[in-house]
């Protein structure tokens, strides 16, 4: 059994910064892609940012130049460090990871964590 215990979601004022981690625990052989994805009241769910395993990055226009992606091997952990947050930002953020356990690769997801941003 594998769980992606997500960390560091809150509240915090227009102009501010947080930093959401993401862990990886049980039965792991290997992790490729790693990302974060995020949700607001009565959208889809969006990409904000991937990382694969050699550090190669993808971000979603909307967050360039003021998120960033980083990721811990060792740890089996993804980081979102965001700054400059604006309102737009508020959402639930989602930890995804394709995870090797033995037999293939499968798709994880976190349980969620609140950002929300003020004006």
């Amino acid at each position: 059994q594998v769980q992606l215990v997500e960390s560091g979601g809150g509240l915090v004022q227009a102009g501010g910064s947080l930093r959401l981690s993401c862990a990886a625990a049980g039965r792991i052989v290997s992790i490729h892609l790693m990302g974060w994805y995020r949700q607001a009241p009565g959208k889809q769910r969006e990409l904000v940012a991937t990382i694969t395993s050699s550090g190669t990055t993808n971000y979603a226009d909307s967050v360039k130049g003021h998120f960033t992606i980083s990721r811990d091997n060792a740890k089996n952990t993804v980081y979102l460090q965001m700054n400059s947050l604006k309102p737009e930002d508020t959402a639930v953020y989602y930890c995804n990871a394709n995870i090797h356990s033995g037999s293939n690769y499968v798709n994880y997801w976190g349980q969620g964590t609140q950002v929300t941003v003020s004006s």
